[in-house]
């Protein structure tokens, strides 16, 4: 499956190990991850599993999910999945590089996503879970036009053993 997504400033496109250097330096950054359920990623090699994984995926008649990169200007400064849970609902996971925070790229991309994926694989309904304490990503489910589900559930960070709160934020498209 090709899919290349555009938009006025970014292109989306398959995560492939072309960019795993470029996904490990964000995704292995504590920063970067702190509120991810799933990472940080603790090596080279365990980023490298993940994109084979994911290129696997990309492959399948009928893949569970869809992993994507976020390009500006040709650099890798972020990823979208989008995980297919049922006809026509999907979830949806972000990341952005720090460097590239504040500056509309998650929201233009995750928009993107979004629109290609109702039309595409007629997803009806988007979800979104994040840590509550992650407020840039809670603004940015809002900005998306999701509202809180009004359930919460139970997380732990791979950075942290602490159990947190797991907010639920749905939309239908």
């Amino acid at each position: 499956m090709t899919v290349q997504i555009t938009t006025g400033r970014l292109r989306i496109v398959p995560i492939s190990m072309a960019h795993l250097e470029s996904t490990h330096a964000y995704s292995s950054d504590p920063e970067n991850t702190g509120f991810m359920m799933f990472l940080p990623y603790a090596s080279l090699e365990e980023t490298q599993t993940h994109i084979r994984e994911a290129e696997t995926m990309w492959k399948s008649e009928a893949p569970g999910y869809l992993e994507f990169v976020i390009l500006r200007d040709g650099e890798n400064i972020g990823g979208i999945t989008v995980y297919f849970l049922e006809p026509h609902v999907a979830e949806l996971g972000w990341i952005l590089d720090k460097a590239c925070w504040g500056r509309g790229y998650a929201s233009q991309a995750v928009r993107a996503v979004m629109a290609h994926g109702r039309q595409a694989w007629g997803i009806r309904r988007y979800i979104a879970m994040c840590d509550s304490e992650n407020a840039a990503s809670i603004a940015l489910m809002k900005r998306l036009g999701m509202r809180s589900s009004g359930v919460t559930g139970v997380r732990k960070n791979r950075s942290s053993d602490e159990e947190r709160v797991e907010l639920i934020y749905q939309v239908d498209v």
